[in-house]
């Protein structure tokens, strides 16, 4: 049966990449960004770039959350577990003394400043654990009250929804010892800040015709969200499911979009998406979070009302507040082209220490850390061998 689904699969996914085929017009180039790091992953794992036609070019942005995660917020997270990694005129009490930080698995391998990492900065004695949701994060403050329980938040809108719930349930239950370093992004600011970027608006170094908007984080959002960029930019937007042939569907429509001169919002994923996203979960977020008034991208640079923090009547369970934990800027790796790969300028086969000195085992920026990011998607999947 595995066997028949795959073929099936290969069939339709030939037939749609014929169609794309005939419709694009093979006087023009189109440019389409998929946002989503779960489509980045698509594309290499399953070759999808292999069925399109040489002027149907893709372009990776930064909808990795490990990836956009600058140097500075990590480095504040190792400080937190471990102690300061330098003199500090007024270190705040408590920091790497009786502090557990939680966080996911890829976030324990960004590479930080002084050659650190959240990885290694557990071998160096700092109690940081590996927890697969934040609920573990809770259940560690529950069974550990003599510890300090900080749990380290990441993602887009797809993740906030179970961020704010702990944080509810903390207070519930009454946890003196929880907090959360909160790190979660919006995805429609990014999306902005690029379409206002000198680099595509000034520059035109970087061409992009329309977006395949992200799965999962719509499945919460909504497709509403999306209607701006079509009206404003006159950019196409078609959400995307995150299996191949939704991707290419995708294509598909937003090919057809520019033919026809038009600029709309299509949802392609129409299974999980609707255009008022999941009520319930925006309104957890809504009572839990506020809008932050810049935050910091890797790549990006400080990105306007582009991330949340914790409103003031949840201040308790502010791991930034308790702990007296102060942002910096922390500047890349210059060898390592992550912040461009990111903005679309560049691609990974670009950077000189892409699958030399830079690989999943031995990764110099963020971009070749989480199996989404584009560089670790193009090297797991040898999209940078050339051609036999």
């Amino acid at each position: 049966m595995k066997y028949v689904d795959e073929f099936r699969d290969g069939e339709l996914a030939r037939a749609i990449a014929a169609r794309i085929g005939e419709a694009a017009d093979p006087g023009r180039t189109y440019h389409f960004m998929e946002f989503c790091g779960g489509h980045t992953h698509a594309i290499s794992r399953y070759g999808v770039k292999d069925l399109l036609p040489a002027n149907v070019v893709m372009v990776h942005g930064p909808g990795c959350p490990v990836c956009v995660l600058p140097i500075g917020r990590i480095d504040m997270a190792i400080e937190l577990a471990l102690g300061p990694l330098a003199p500090d005129p007024s270190p705040a009490s408590g920091r790497g003394e009786n502090v557990t930080l939680c966080t996911y698995a890829d976030v324990m391998r960004v590479p930080a400043s002084n050659g650190l990492s959240l990885m290694k900065a557990k071998a160096r004695g700092a109690d940081i654990r590996m927890v697969y949701s934040a609920a573990d994060a809770l259940r560690i403050a529950q069974e550990e009250p003599e510890r300090q329980v900080v749990f380290l938040a990441i993602g887009f809108e797809t993740t906030t929804p179970p961020t704010a719930l702990v944080v509810r349930q903390a207070r519930e239950l009454g946890l003196a010892n929880f907090t959360v370093f909160v790190n979660h992004v919006l995805t429609p600011s990014a999306i902005a800040h690029i379409l206002e970027s000198p680099e595509v608006r000034e520059l035109g170094t970087v061409k992009i015709d329309g977006f395949v908007g992200p799965a999962h984080v719509s499945t919460v959002i909504g497709s509403q969200p999306y209607d701006y960029f079509a009206e404003e930019y006159r950019k196409p937007v078609v959400i995307a499911g995150f299996e191949p042939l939704d991707v290419m569907q995708a294509i598909e429509m937003l090919v057809r979009q520019v033919n026809d001169g038009r600029a709309e919002v299509e949802n392609e994923f129409s299974r999980a998406v609707t255009p008022e996203g999941n009520a319930k979960a925006k309104s957890l977020v809504a009572d839990v979070f506020e809008l932050r008034q810049a935050f910091e991208w890797r790549g990006l640079g400080r990105v306007p009302y582009s991330a949340l923090r914790l409103k003031e009547k949840w201040a308790a369970f502010d791991a930034e507040k308790r702990f007296g934990l102060r942002d910096r800027t922390v500047p890349d790796n210059k060898a390592c082209e992550c912040g461009a790969i990111l903005r679309g300028v560049k691609r990974p086969t670009d950077c000189k220490v892409f699958g030399t000195a830079c690989t999943p085992e031995t990764p110099m920026g963020s971009c070749m850390v989480s199996s989404e990011g584009a560089c670790a998607a193009h090297y797991t999947y040898g999209r940078y061998r050339p051609a036999s």
